[in-house]
């Protein structure tokens, strides 16, 4: 399933989201919750996703050594749906992408997303729209819940069918229909890596590879759940792209020149005056090694960091979120959270010798 649309336009451009140790518990409903800057993978916490830090059998070990949660599964209330005809195209369109996205052609797993995205949409920690909540984070230059949005898989293409059926699930969803085994869940990763957060949530469910949790105490109930939808569904592709970098290096990106490791062939183009986003030029040849040195010596502080990489220079953008030309020719994408835990994804079409899981997903 690893960061989620104007009907027609917006389809061909798609040919192409724990069990408690520390987060506090807050008491009743109407109790005051826990601050969410108190919380582990909280709504400012991106990506959703993780990539591995360790090898997929010892992240799948530390995942089948933490229990799902005792308690028992509390029952997602139907989703209401109150938006205008167009809402509903775009929040339709928005769900059944970030399910392909992150579920392939699986039904099961297809419902599983659309289900954790429409607990978010009436959760006070996310935003208030279905797309809102897809593309959570890939308007800001601290990345993505939804890692699709910003790591080039939005360019995958979809046959007809799979669209379909996406698009028919999507509609059953804002209809009410309701995937009862993730419950309240608003949280989720594969099983295959183990995030700094997991342990610190409770894990209530699995769904093929996928593990789904929800927080401990009152943020983690239905009760907390409860903001009615009103509509208002963003038109996220027609939104202002950035443009395509000028020649001109910015004087936070000639700063940070010597942070990068001599012999690399990296060049940073954008740096964030904040050091949480970094666009780079990088050279393939010199092996995923050497990219990765880049992104640790651009990222050598705490915190939040991202670093993009790109093989051809006239495509590096200025901002996030990436445009579509940008995205296409991704070569190499970096996160760190603030636990220090990375995701690596590289351009496998240029960087050879790399492990599958590891390559950004390209168009089919």
């Amino acid at each position: 399933m690893a960061a989620l649309l104007a009907v027609a336009v917006l389809l061909v451009a798609w040919l192409p989201l724990h069990r408690n140790a520390s987060a506090p518990e807050a008491t009743a409903p109407g109790a005051s919750a826990t601050p969410l800057t108190a919380l582990p993978a909280r709504a400012a916490d991106a990506p959703v996703l993780a990539a591995p830090t360790q090898a997929p059998a010892d992240a799948r070990a530390q995942n089948l050594a933490d229990p799902f949660s005792a308690d028992k599964l509390a029952a997602a209330p139907s989703f209401r749906f109150t938006g205008t005809t167009l809402d509903r195209a775009r929040a339709a369109d928005c769900l059944a992408l970030a399910a392909l996205a992150e579920a392939g052609g699986d039904d099961a797993g297809q419902r599983a997303v659309m289900q954790v995205v429409l607990n978010r949409v009436r959760h006070p920690a996310f935003a208030r729209t279905v797309c809102g909540v897809v593309f959570e984070g890939s308007q800001r230059r601290s990345g993505c819940q939804f890692t699709f949005t910003c790591d080039g898989s939005l360019d995958r293409r979809y046959s007809e069918a799979a669209r379909a059926g996406a698009l028919a699930r999507a509609q059953e969803a804002l209809g009410g229909r309701v995937y009862a085994p993730v419950g309240i869940a608003t949280h989720y990763h594969t099983d295959w890596v183990y995030p700094w957060w997991s342990p610190k949530l409770l894990k209530v469910a699995q769904v093929q590879t996928h593990l789904f949790f929800r927080w401990p105490g009152y943020w983690g109930s239905a009760a907390a759940a409860n903001i009615a939808y009103r509509g208002g569904e963003p038109d996220v592709f027609a939104a202002a792209a950035p443009t395509i970098a000028s020649p001109v290096v910015s004087a936070e990106a000639a700063a940070a020149a010597k942070l990068v490791p001599k012999g690399s062939g990296a060049r940073v183009v954008m740096r964030d005056p904040s050091g949480r986003a970094n666009f780079v030029t990088v050279d393939p040849g010199k092996g995923a090694t050497s990219a990765i040195a880049t992104a640790r010596g651009l990222c050598n502080g705490q915190g939040t960091c991202r670093v993009y990489g790109w093989s051809d220079g006239s495509v590096v953008p200025r901002a996030l979120p990436l445009p579509a030309a940008s995205r296409a020719q991704l070569q190499f994408s970096y996160s760190r959270d603030p636990s220090g835990s990375e995701i690596v994804l590289y351009g496998c079409r240029e960087f050879k010798g790399v492990a599958p899981e590891q390559c950004i997903p390209r168009a089919r």
